[in-house]
């Protein structure tokens, strides 16, 4: 038998403390008698720092914020955080409910030096089930500011939960050459650490149709002289379209809806996912209008502004001219037609993938139950799907869209999302959660009778996704 800790467990580690753990740990800290810990192997916290444009603001309202949805009066509450920076008349009569993103940056910040749970500076290196201990024995190296090891260390934890976040997604097309810190490629990650190199650039190429490539667009247009703006702005979407904001339509983004799609059959998931791109992938209405503005303002006197915006566009190859420049490959799928753009400079706003987690999981990745396509099961309170030899937890934030939906990445589901994994963890109702969050009806309404036919060839269907385990492996005796 393995020997347990010298010490008692932890009853939850994190694994990362960007704004999704923060939330948790956030919540968590208001929960008496619980025993966290968050390691995150950044140095401080830094929300999105190449994209923090000025006087970009977020696209949720500030209640958005790490804990408000579900308990307002909490200490780490963004009206706090200004209360305490004595700065509430100032917004109160500013009226903003879209807050400056630098702003949320700062209270991130705030909340991640104030917590005493949160340890930056630690990287959490293996985990694995010690049936001895009931816990996760976790191994850790503690970094210095550079990055240097200081120190490793082993703690053990009861339950964890998963909130690396994203990375930068990079195009298959154009991998090698963003790797290449010679070429003038980058993610709008780094977009401001390199705007100075991006103006000087006679022509820029801006790829991706949503928010990040708008901003990025606007800002160097607001930048560049008048009839020599030198920009394209490409997209595969099918137009440069606006973000679905009306009221009936963000009710996709309630916990209602999640659970909704959360009992869909993974195929019907699958298909759904594709098709709202416009849920998360457009862009603002007034960003839009503000692009539109600027460019009108241009033509007013001195022609149409040297800027092209082009939907329907893919980059299926990019290659690096003798001069320094970057010749793109395109096809525009509508018209079934290839040609080639030669620019100066290319700016990725191609969005963000989960961090994989593969080999911090190695050790548990016998127990893991996985759909048909490989990936790991999440169930509707954000645990991983184990087989019964493990007694813990391991919950998962912003790496289940596959299964819980486009809701996944969304700040206004933080709190909710954070509160179901402590009640989960605690196993009664710590906080108090709503019954219902929306207006709409997802899936048949009160009162109609579903066919019981139907639904049971749905189930058949359904659990015919899953590929039988090898018999008297772990994943088959965590199947129902």
């Amino acid at each position: 038998m393995t020997p347990g800790p010298r010490t008692p467990p932890l009853d939850l580690l994190g694994v990362g403390a960007g704004p999704f753990n923060l939330s948790l740990a956030a919540l968590a800290d208001g929960v008496p008698g619980l025993r966290s810990a968050f390691h995150e192997q950044r140095p401080a916290l830094h929300w999105h720092p190449g994209l923090l444009i000025d006087g970009a603001t977020l696209q949720v309202p500030f209640l958005a914020d790490l804990v408000s949805l579900v308990e307002p009066t909490s200490p780490w509450s963004y009206l706090n955080y200004i209360k305490v920076r004595r700065r509430l008349f100032p917004f109160y009569f500013a009226e903003r409910f879209h807050i400056h993103r630098t702003e949320f940056d700062s209270y991130l910040r705030w909340v991640s030096t104030e917590l005493p749970s949160t340890h930056f500076g630690h990287r959490v290196d293996a985990v694995a089930w010690e049936p001895g201990a009931g816990a996760f024995a976790v191994d850790f190296t503690r970094l210095g500011p550079d990055g240097e090891t200081r120190a490793t260390g082993r703690t053990h934890a009861r339950h964890l939960a998963l909130g690396v976040g994203t990375a930068p997604y990079v195009p298959e097309p154009l991998r090698t050459l963003a790797q290449d810190p010679a070429a003038p490629v980058l993610h709008s990650a780094d977009y401001l650490a390199e705007r100075d190199r991006l103006l000087s650039a006679p022509h820029v190429t801006v790829v991706g149709s949503g928010q990040s490539g708008a901003e990025v667009l606007l800002d160097l247009l607001r930048l560049r002289p008048v009839g020599a703006e030198g920009l394209t702005w490409l997209a595969r979407t099918p137009a440069f379209a606006p973000m679905e904001y009306s009221k009936i339509g963000l009710e996709q983004f309630t916990p209602d809806y999640t659970r909704y799609f959360h009992g869909l059959p993974q195929a019907t998931r699958d298909r759904l996912l594709p098709s709202q791109w416009q849920l998360y992938k457009g862009v603002s209405g007034e960003t839009l209008g503000d692009i539109h503005d600027e460019l009108y303002r241009r033509s007013l006197g001195a022609g149409w502004p040297d800027v092209t915006l082009t939907p329907g566009i893919e980059v299926i190859a990019a290659a690096a001219t003798e001069d320094g420049r970057v010749e793109l490959t395109v096809e525009h799928g509508q018209q079934e037609t290839r040609g080639r753009l030669v620019t100066d400079a290319v700016v990725l706003a191609t969005g963000y993938r989960e961090r994989p987690v593969d080999a911090l999981l190695a050790g548990l990745d016998p127990y893991i139950v996985r759909d048909g396509a490989g990936r790991p099961q999440v169930d509707e309170a954000q645990r991983l799907v184990l087989a019964p030899e493990i007694g813990g937890s391991v919950f998962v934030q912003n790496a289940e869209r596959h299964t819980h939906g486009v809701g996944t990445p969304d700040l206004g589901l933080a709190a909710w999302r954070s509160a179901v994994i402590i009640n989960a963890l605690t196993g009664k109702e710590t906080y108090a959660l709503p019954d219902r969050t929306a207006f709409t009806t997802f899936g048949l309404a009160a009162g109609v009778r579903a066919d019981a036919d139907v639904r049971a060839d749905a189930d058949v269907r359904a659990d015919a996704r899953l590929p039988d385990p090898p018999p008297g492996s772990a994943a088959s005796r965590a199947r129902p």
